[in-house]
């Protein structure tokens, strides 16, 4: 029996090394994809793992530490496997790296603020607003808030499930909030008002306001510029109905990530034009600030980058605007927020990620730059380093940065926006309020 155990114990090394080598190492690899990301036809695979990794570092962080003190404790020092524990260490100071990166978000974002705004540009931030909310990170999929009410489904045009909107407000009554609108991402193909922009949502809710989040009609069913149209129609909505949900149709904000980015960007370059608002051209569809997160800005490739015109082959030529890009590329610039630029443009709040492998950050420096020699209203930008695409879906270090700081960019553009009697007001609804 004595000769037996020693063998039993060698027996289940055997088998759990190689079980706790092949964690670390697909651990390894995943921190690897996130730290210096894949391009090239490895950029959609490599998003999906190193957005994921980038966001969640702290928690992997954690899981890697604990997998190998207990391999440690099971085999002994001298039976555990060295290769493993030294995939693991490798894999914890990329995790680490990662923390640092969305650490320094807070810093990039208040820089880009100060840049464009001025240092002087609110009241101090209070030090809980630059803190990292650990204890709502623990559980970073659980974002439901007893202090925020939600309206489900509400229709803004008549069409079906594409055409609903969701209100979020706070549970205490009120009037005269600001407005955001989010519009939702997913390569104008995919996508739902559930599923996006709710950190964001339920923090402004929380601080006073009333957020709206929209559905829109989705390739290739839908076919450009029917997204656009839809999201100006709940634009209209706002205007007329938002004052019932205590909200202020005299100052609306608009935000969206990847093509909601696309979306707002474009919402905030094409106020009133009466060839995106077939049957409502009266209303007004103007918005008071933008705020797009990894937006695409360049729909018609007129820049000549190279991601951008394979974009415009394999995904919108195809699927979203189904027309030859050489025949009707003048409807490819009408829909391009790089080419649609005006010195009329509200307030930008420009947010990318530098390891964005989806819409390269590249496009995004060239739009800051051409609305910047352009428009007569601040552009704030910030490219936040190593973060991926789609790095807001849910809080992390990073997003709870970015989140902060777009809130104390939204209240300086309220208080930068002249009051005005809007319709609403004019039926009933409380006029904004300073």
């Amino acid at each position: 029996m004595q000769r037996v155990l020693p063998q039993l114990e060698d027996l289940d090394s055997t088998i759990v090394q190689p079980n706790f080598r092949l964690r670390r190492a697909l651990q390894l690899a995943l921190t690897a994809n996130a730290v210096r990301p894949l391009r090239g036809r490895a950029s959609i695979p490599a998003f999906f793992a190193g957005w994921l990794t980038a966001e969640l570092a702290p928690h992997l962080l954690a899981l890697t530490a604990a997998d190998s003190a207990a391999h440690v404790a099971r085999n002994g020092l001298r039976r555990s496997d060295r290769l493993g524990l030294t995939m693991a260490a490798a894999s914890a100071a990329g995790l680490a790296t990662l923390v640092g990166s969305g650490l320094r978000a807070r810093d990039e974002v208040e820089k880009a603020l100060t840049e464009a705004l001025g240092s002087d540009y609110g009241d101090e931030p209070d030090p809980a607003d630059l803190a990292v909310p650990w204890r709502q990170l623990l559980l970073p999929f659980r974002m439901h808030d007893p202090q925020v009410r939600r309206d489900r489904n509400i229709a803004y045009a008549t069409g079906g499930k594409r055409f609903l909107l969701d209100v979020r407000r706070p549970v205490e009554p009120g009037s005269g909030r600001p407005v955001l609108l989010q519009v939702h991402g997913g390569a104008w193909m995919v996508g739902n008002k559930d599923r996006q922009g709710i950190p964001l949502m339920t923090y402004l809710a929380r601080h006073g306001w009333v957020c709206v989040a929209i559905n829109y009609p989705l390739s290739p069913a839908a076919r450009w510029p029917e997204h656009v149209v839809a999201a100006k129609r709940a634009l209209a909505w706002i205007r007329e109905h938002i004052h019932e949900y205590g909200g202020d149709p005299g100052f609306v904000a608009v935000t969206g990530g990847s093509a909601g980015g696309h979306l707002a960007a474009l919402l905030g370059l094409t106020a009133n034009d009466p060839l995106l608002q077939p049957g409502f051209a009266e209303a007004d569809t103007s918005v008071q600030a933008c705020v797009p997160h990894y937006g695409v800005y360049d729909f018609a490739a007129t820049s000549g980058d190279r991601a951008s015109r394979a974009r415009l082959r394999t995904v919108l030529a195809k699927y979203v605007v189904g027309k030859d890009p050489v025949e009707f590329l003048d409807d490819y610039v009408a829909a391009s927020p790089l080419d649609r630029i005006t010195g009329n443009a509200p307030p930008f709040f420009v947010i990318h990620g530098e390891h964005d492998t989806l819409v390269p950050v590249r496009e995004a420096r060239e739009f800051v730059r051409r609305l910047r020699a352009a428009s007569a209203k601040p552009v704030a930008y910030a490219e936040l380093s190593g973060a991926q695409h789609a790095f807001d879906i849910f809080p992390s270090i990073r997003s709870a940065h970015v989140v902060r700081g777009v809130h104390r960019f939204l209240e300086w553009a309220r208080t930068h926006t002249p009051a005005q009697v809007s319709p609403g007001a004019a039926r009933g609804g409380a006029p904004r309020s300073r």
